[in-house]
């Protein structure tokens, strides 16, 4: 898939220059390039039960997919020590299932005391399928807004520690910073949430640190490594949010966070330090989807 692709040596954009220096202005989420580690790729095992789920209001029945999902037992949603939503967060819950190949995706995911669960967008990706350009289909969410899957975006404290990220990464921007109702591949949808002019960054574009970025200069190796993965394979705006890149939890890794890249280890990269990469057309999104298509 794309994000799996180098982009190390792909042309700038030609609104390289104006995006990026509109963003250098705005400045990162949080005002500075941090990471979360706050969302965890869970795994079922065969026997795991499927649950249904209540629909909220973040259930979208045009887009979204309405399956019973696989819930390990111990697990948790994004944020939270448990499955209960209890926060302000996303809790985005997101469970691969290796014997059927499904990765089940799913937006403000809770399941309450009671055992009461309840959920909103629910995206079901099939892991051996060769998805063409509009993924899941053209116009569609998912359970992030630019309707990427998110678990192939995610970078986890082994792969850091293995000394090498071999894909493009998730980040967020602030809706101030997207442009509004815009998005370009390998995206297939966008908010009207979003507000910014045509200065703005589109969803799906995909940013690539600059080449001569010094390095040595960072605070540790984890951050090199990662910084290494910006440069060939950059990083992909997949939604709105306050804080820019995003991590695996390490609850479920033999390698934990502490020990390999601290939330703050990229700070000193500015937005002007990357390009814009050729982003292709751009399109505008007008809620028209039609799921498959």
């Amino acid at each position: 898939m794309a994000w799996n692709k180098s982009i190390e040596y792909t042309a700038k954009d030609a609104q390289s220059d104006v995006i990026i220096a509109a963003l250098q202005n705005r400045g990162w989420g949080a005002g500075r390039l941090q990471i979360d580690f706050s969302i965890d790729v869970l795994c079922a095992e065969p026997s795991t039960p499927l649950r249904s789920f209540q629909k909220t209001d973040n259930f979208f029945e045009d887009e979204c997919d309405d399956e019973q999902v696989p819930v390990p037992v111990g697990g948790h949603v994004e944020g939270e020590q448990g499955y209960a939503c209890e926060g302000e967060g996303d809790c985005h819950l997101i469970v691969i299932q290796p014997d059927t190949q499904k990765l089940y995706e799913q937006w403000v995911a809770s399941i309450d005391a009671s055992n009461k669960y309840t959920g909103g967008c629910l995206a079901v990706w099939e892991l051996a399928r060769d998805y063409s350009a509009t993924l899941r289909g053209d116009q569609c969410s998912s359970s992030d807004a630019a309707g990427l899957p998110i678990a192939p975006l995610l970078f986890d404290a082994d792969e850091v520690a293995a000394g090498e990220i071999r894909h493009a990464v998730r980040f967020a921007l602030p809706n101030t910073h997207l442009r509004t109702r815009t998005y370009v591949r390998p995206a297939t949808h966008a908010t009207g949430a979003a507000s910014a002019g045509v200065d703005g960054v589109p969803y799906g574009a995909r940013l690539r640190l600059r080449a001569d970025y010094p390095l040595d200069a960072l605070p540790s190796e984890g951050a090199r490594v990662l910084a290494r993965a910006l440069q060939r394979y950059g990083m992909i705006l997949a939604d709105g949010g306050n804080i820019a890149l995003m991590g695996q939890d390490d609850r479920s890794t033999q390698h934990k966070w502490d020990d390999v890249l601290g939330p703050r280890d990229l700070a000193a990269i500015q937005p002007q330090d990357f390009v814009m990469v050729e982003a292709g057309p751009r399109y505008t999104w007008n809620g028209s989807c039609t799921l498959g298509q």
